[in-house]
């Protein structure tokens, strides 16, 4: 794994931890090409269930301000500084080590609101968690009407529930892959 584009472009990350699927670098390309030449400037991007954090550095390095990254695994945890540090963006970067549920219930949402979400979670993981996850972020934690959300899934993962003011803005394939981006209903 590389990054695609940016002020790290071609810097190798470090090797992926165990039970870890990080999006591939031809869907984060295409992912990142769909958000726009100007959707990262200054962005504030929360990349969860982060694995190798490689979509929140490939957006640091596309020019995202900063970026919170949030896996509970150790070795994704480890995988995240180590890619921050390779990279020399680490002084963008936070890093918390934490479910994904604990740390949406959190009430200081820290780094937010955010403009990009990144929501790259397990293949199998479905309802209750995912759908509560989705829930939770569209309480509070994203930028006013100016903001994207994006939702990995297998092409045969179950879809789960989104909430009633997201549109999806564009769906994506790639490999068994789904790359899904959400906006606020109405500027989709």
């Amino acid at each position: 794994m590389r990054i695609v584009a940016g002020s790290a472009k071609g810097v190798r990350l470090g090797p992926v931890p165990p039970a870890v699927r990080p999006i591939s670098d031809r869907a984060r390309e295409g992912l990142f090409s769909s958000l726009g030449p100007d959707a990262l400037h200054d962005a504030v991007v929360l990349d969860l269930f982060s694995g190798t954090g490689a979509a929140g550095i490939e957006a640091l390095s596309r020019g995202a301000a900063r970026a919170a990254f949030v896996d509970r695994a150790p070795a994704s945890v480890s995988a995240i500084k180590r890619n921050l540090v390779a990279t020399k963006l680490g002084h963008r970067g936070e890093v918390f080590p934490s479910s994904v549920t604990r740390f949406l219930a959190r009430d200081d949402r820290p780094g937010g609101p955010y403009d990009l979400v990144i929501c790259d979670p397990p293949y199998d993981l479905g309802p209750p968690e995912l759908d509560d996850a989705l829930q939770r972020l569209a309480g509070g934690w994203l930028r006013d009407d100016a903001w994207t959300v994006v939702l990995t899934r297998g092409h045969k993962s179950s879809t789960p529930v989104i909430p009633l003011h997201w549109a999806l803005a564009r769906r994506l394939r790639y490999g068994d892959s789904l790359v899904m981006l959400f906006r606020p209903r109405g500027s989709a």
